[in-house]
């Protein structure tokens, strides 16, 4: 994976995040790659808040995967701060090749560096196969997720 570059996110790969993000089952019915306006908005909120991290891979000058990383200091564990990981999404072309692990791996090594005790990440229940490979990289099932959707 020498050639794989992992670096913040900008406006111009929005196109190419919302496609990845667009792609699979239960993207398909929530993301809407054709109007970026709510997706430029909301990057731009991200970019104006220390505490987010958007980045993305980048393989032979193609935006090939992507993730979020939020940090959250709190009260709890004795004052910890914790790191949460969303919008994991591998391109098509590039799924089997390592490239997730990659991702995950800088994730859990940026929580680090920014001194936290705990990464945790959720994923929708139907995702058995995204499961598996969070449980393979060293996460545990620990608690039962909900959401109130607004």
């Amino acid at each position: 994976m020498s050639d794989l570059e992992i670096r913040p996110g900008t406006v111009e790969d929005l196109p190419d995040i919302v496609a990845m993000l667009a792609d699979d089952p239960l993207g398909a019915r929530r993301e809407s790659p054709d109007d970026l306006t709510p997706y430029t908005a909301a990057f731009r909120r991200l970019a104006s808040d220390p505490n987010q991290h958007l980045v993305v891979a980048v393989r032979d000058h193609k935006v090939v995967g992507t993730l979020q990383l939020t940090i959250i200091p709190g009260l709890s564990r004795r004052g910890s701060t914790r790191s949460i990981i969303e919008g994991v999404r591998i391109h098509a072309e590039e799924r089997g090749s390592g490239l997730g692990t990659r991702l995950i791996e800088w994730a859990v090594e940026e929580s680090r560096r920014q001194n936290c005790q705990l990464v945790q990440l959720t994923s929708d229940a139907t995702r058995t196969d995204a499961h598996r490979f969070y449980e393979r990289l060293g996460f545990e099932a620990s608690h039962l997720g909900f959401k109130l959707s607004l």
